[in-house]
Order: C-alpha cells, then sequence, then structure tokens
C-alpha cells in the first residue's frame, strides 16, 4: 500500500484530493496532527516518509517544501505554479502529447497544470504542433470559472449571507494583464507573444469554460482540419473532442461541474472561430488532474477514483 501525504490539506485543493483519496483502500494518507502542521521539523519527517506527497500551498511554501526532500523516492507532485515551466519538472498534462506523457511517467517531480491554462494550452498546443498555428499568433482567451477557484477566502465571500449586490454579477479580475498562468501558457505551447487574458469569476461554485476565438486569417487551414487534429489528439476517457455539448444555443461554465474530465468543441463560422474548453477548475484544472498524475506515475488505471 502506497503512502501519501498533501501538504496543506486544509486549502480547497488539498481538502479535494484529501476526500477523494480517503475513499480508496489502495492508499494510506498519513496526516500531522494540527499543532504540527506548520512545523517545518514535522513537515520535512513526513514528506521524506512518503511514496507520494503533494503539495497545495503557495508558490514560495511550495518551493520550501520541495526543497526539504531529501529522499530520492519520493514522488512530488505539486499543484502551486511554483514548478510549472521548469525543464527538470514534468507537465502534468499527459494528453498533450508522447513526450509528456513519457516524461511524467518516469519523473518523480511532477507539475499539476493551472487551471485557466489547462484549458488554453489544452486548444492551443495541438494547433501549433499541427502547423495550423503560427507560434507568433496573437491570441485571445477569455476564461469563465466558478467561485471555489479563489480559494476558501473567495469561498466564504460568495457564500456570506451579507455579500454584497457586485458578487451577483460575473466580475472579470486579472486587469493588468499579469495573471499568474500566463506564463505556463506561453511556455508550453511554444507562442512567443503572450495572449490578452481575460479571466471572469461567476456565481457559481465550480466549473469551467475557457474560449480562444480566432479570425479564419489567423489558420493555415479550415474549421474541419481543427476538428480532425483535435479528434485524433484527444481520444481518451479523460480529455475528449465533444462535437456538441451546448444546450439550445448556450454552453454553460458549469457544464462539467463535479467532473473531472475535459471536453473539447469547436464552434463558430468558415470566417470567426471558437475554440472551447469545458471542464471544472476543481477537477481537471487542478485536484482531478493531480489525482490522475498520481495514478499514472504509480502505474495504477489513471481514471482510478476520478468522476467522468
Amino acid at each position: 500500500m502506497k503512502k501519501v501525504f498533501i501538504d496543506g490539506s486544509v486549502g480547497t485543493t488539498g481538502l479535494r484530493i484529501f476526500e477523494r483519496l480517503s475513499a480508496r483502500e489502495d492508499l494510506e494518507i498519513l496526516t500531522l496532527p494540527e499543532e504540527k502542521r506548520k512545523d517545518p521539523a514535522a513537515r520535512k519527517e513526513m514528506l521524506n516518509a512518503v511514496d507520494v506527497a503533494f503539495l497545495c500551498l503557495p508558490d514560495d511554501a511550495a518551493r520550501e517544501a520541495a526543497a526539504m526532500i531529501e529522499n530520492p523516492s519520493v514522488i512530488l507532485i505539486d499543484a502551486s505554479t511554483a514548478h510549472r515551466t521548469l525543464p527538470d519538472w514534468a507537465y502534468g498534462f499527459p494528453e498533450l502529447s508522447k513526450a509528456h506523457e513519457e516524461k511524467l511517467l518516469s519523473s518523480k517531480r511532477i507539475a499539476v497544470p493551472g487551471c485557466h491554462a489547462s484549458g488554453f494550452i489544452a486548444l492551443v498546443y495541438p494547433l501549433i504542433e499541427a502547423g495550423l498555428l503560427e507560434k507568433d499568433a496573437l491570441l485571445t482567451c477569455h476564461s469563465i470559472t466558478g467561485y471555489s477557484g479563489g480559494g476558501k477566502k473567495m469561498i466564504a465571500q460568495y457564500e456570506a449571507e451579507n455579500r454584497g449586490e457586485l458578487l451577483d454579477a460575473p466580475r472579470q479580475y486579472a486587469l493588468g494583464q499579469t495573471h499568474k498562468h500566463l506564463k505556463e501558457m506561453g511556455a508550453i505551447t511554444g507562442l512567443s507573444n503572450m495572449p490578452i487574458f481575460c479571466p471572469i469569476v461567476s456565481d457559481f461554485y465550480s466549473g469551467m469554460l475557457v474560449t480562444v476565438p480566432l479570425f479564419k486569417s489567423q489558420l493555415k487551414g479550415s474549421v474541419e482540419d481543427i476538428k480532425r487534429v483535435y479528434e485524433s489528439k484527444y481520444t481518451g476517457e479523460i480529455v475528449r473532442y465533444v462535437d456538441g455539448i451546448e444546450e439550445e444555443g448556450f454552453l454553460s461554465g458549469a457544464a462539467l461541474s463535479r467532473k473531472d474530465g475535459m471536453a473539447i468543441t469547436v464552434k463558430g463560422n468558415e470566417e470567426r472561430v471558437l475554440l472551447m474548453a469545458a471542464y471544472d477548475n476543481l477537477g481537471k484544472g487542478a485536484s482531478g488532474a493531480a489525482i490522475q498524475c498520481m495514478n499514472m506515475v504509480l502505474g495504477i488505471e489513471k481514471t482510478k477514483g476520478l468522476e467522468l
């Protein structure tokens, strides 16, 4: 039985990983008593005593925790932004390519993709790889997310009885175009220009819809070519191409809420195209992706414990 420790298990992502793994009989979750949860010595001892350690921490704390590990057999899965673009860490989106999958399977340092970044990269990477989109393309990305993506503080704001009426409407944020996911969005896709990124938080608990709009003139191919690329790339149970997931002309940000999969679709016409990825910000956008990575690197069926 493999031993697992979640450093940062009281945060939104950590709690969901804990809930999922607690129901499994093939894993033993080790925990620290509350009074030692932030004790560096106790954390270091635990991090070095398990087979798999999840880091669900702020970036600086994640770097600190990674530096504590001296046991070469420990597999470290980091859900923070800290290590996502480092060459010695595997980027935890194996569906992107055989190379990504092989690096993950052979690595003991795995960075879980960011929630917004997951959808953008899933949409853009295959088109650049197939030569349908140039690396110097100037792109825009809109992403709507449930409020759980903001962590405990934002959840408390949205669920408070006396919350302000401004929370009743969608709110765009990261207005200075410096969102922390931009770095990996550029690095993993190979884009030479960061996209204009418009993340929006709205009044629903979880779910995510990422949209990349394109003019036909930006593409070296047709809409049908794009669909064929996605159909060929995403054939698994977790990420898949779906020709129609909208209902009566609407596609909800909560279409895959509470699920761990991702649905890729293409809409629009021959002049203007919408590339869209629907998933859960806490599923394939966070804890679900982390569990998938753990399953794969341990040689377990990758969908074990996931809700698809």
